[in-house]
């Protein structure tokens, strides 16, 4: 039975020309109006450094549920700033079937995948109806030699990436099924916690099976995993929604793999 779950993992282990005419969902947006900048913007820039971001940042979009942001192979011109809702990003296995390479909430940036060979890698697919600001790459980098918080910030986002992967190389490599769902449900209240949400509960936002393609589970497994920890007493599910009933439970059976 498929439900809606969650994002990405990591405890200690993961920490996610102009693009395609705007229309009419194509509007101004402040960065330092948001409420979500010290999430995705470097903290203590001064007054006319904000002002020069903004000018920048110029517009957002609005994505519906099930919409592309972006494809593999497309050209990478921006990078974008989540507002509201969720992502996936995956890309296509040889025998046809979609392989889910991460999840990305509010308050983070998707795109990174196209800086290196100018294109992007995989499918960024809006999991619920989304917003997004457009931030062109190559406004970023003339700015970023002028304002260095900027510059390092772009640094941290990407050192932020390739330690994501490495924590998804451990997961996958090391981990049994538990530890991996105990890893990935830890990881999501983290990072919706950071953005002002509940330590203990959260709404599930993917199917079971996009969360096995992310674990590298089959859903069944997926599902029986979930059961076990309901019976345990660990989590209580209703539905979308997850209630964490005992959260260094959850800790013990991810540190297990580490031998803590």
């Amino acid at each position: 039975m498929k439900e809606t779950p969650v994002p990405a993992p990591s405890v200690n282990l993961l920490p996610s020309g102009p693009t395609e005419p705007l229309d009419a969902l194509g509007l101004k947006v402040a960065c330092s109006n948001c409420n979500l900048r010290e999430l995705c913007m470097p903290v203590g820039l001064t007054a006319e450094e904000l002002t020069r971001i903004d000018e920048v940042v110029a517009t957002r979009r609005k994505i519906k549920r099930g919409a592309i942001l972006f494809r593999n192979g497309e050209a990478f011109l921006s990078l974008f700033a989540i507002r509201t809702g969720f992502f996936k990003t995956c890309v296509t296995a040889e025998d046809g079937r979609d392989q889910v390479t991460g999840f990305q909430m509010a308050g983070e940036i998707i795109g990174l995948d196209g800086i290196v060979n100018d294109h992007h890698t995989c499918d960024a697919v809006a999991l619920e109806d989304a917003e997004v600001c457009v931030m062109p790459f190559d406004r970023i980098g003339d700015l970023s030699r002028d304002v260095n918080a900027l510059q390092h910030h772009v640094h941290r986002i990407m050192s932020r990436e390739i330690v994501r992967e490495h924590g998804v190389m451990l997961l996958l490599g090391s981990m049994r099924a538990e530890e991996r769902l105990a890893a990935f449900l830890l990881n999501l209240v983290q990072r919706l916690h950071a953005r002002g949400f509940s330590r203990h509960e959260l709404v599930l936002r993917m199917t079971r099976e996009e969360i096995g393609s992310y674990l590298g589970l089959k859903l069944e497994t997926v599902s029986r995993t979930f059961s076990k920890f309901v019976e345990d007493g660990i989590v209580e599910v209703r539905q979308r929604h997850v209630r964490i009933l005992d959260t260094d439970t959850l800790r013990s059976i991810v540190n297990r793999q580490a031998g803590v």
